[in-house]
């Protein structure tokens, strides 16, 4: 979850703007910081591209197909999705960030083990 998410949730919750709205306007804060993130990336060779490009086009696709579909949702529909969407990702943030401190400390244990 990013600062898009963050700002989806400002515009349409706290400023009243319509979902539909926010995320266009989303969309508007994140192309070009992603266009120069990519830039940087590619200047620093750091884009691996036999990867990048079935990602790229899975994402344009993926892309046309949700916002026509969502053009056809209603707004109160779409926030309830958007928001089962939240849920899920903080869920999975939160059980990978709670099995990493699980290994982690178990890592640390086995290391003390040793040492006595």
């Amino acid at each position: 979850m990013g600062g898009g998410t963050i700002l989806i949730l400002l515009l349409s919750l706290f400023m009243g703007v319509d979902q539909h709205i926010a995320q266009a306007t989303n969309l508007v804060f994140f192309i070009p910081t992603a266009v120069g993130a990519i830039a940087i990336g590619i200047k620093n060779k750091n884009v691996q591209w036999k990867l990048a490009l079935p990602i790229i086009l899975a994402g344009i696709v993926g892309s046309v197909i949700s916002s026509i579909i969502s053009t056809h949702i209603n707004v109160q529909i779409l926030r309830k999705l958007f928001g089962i969407f939240l849920l899920v990702i903080a869920s999975y943030e939160l059980v990978s960030w709670y099995k990493m401190y699980i290994k982690e400390k178990n890592s640390h244990t086995k290391k003390e083990n040793k040492i006595k």
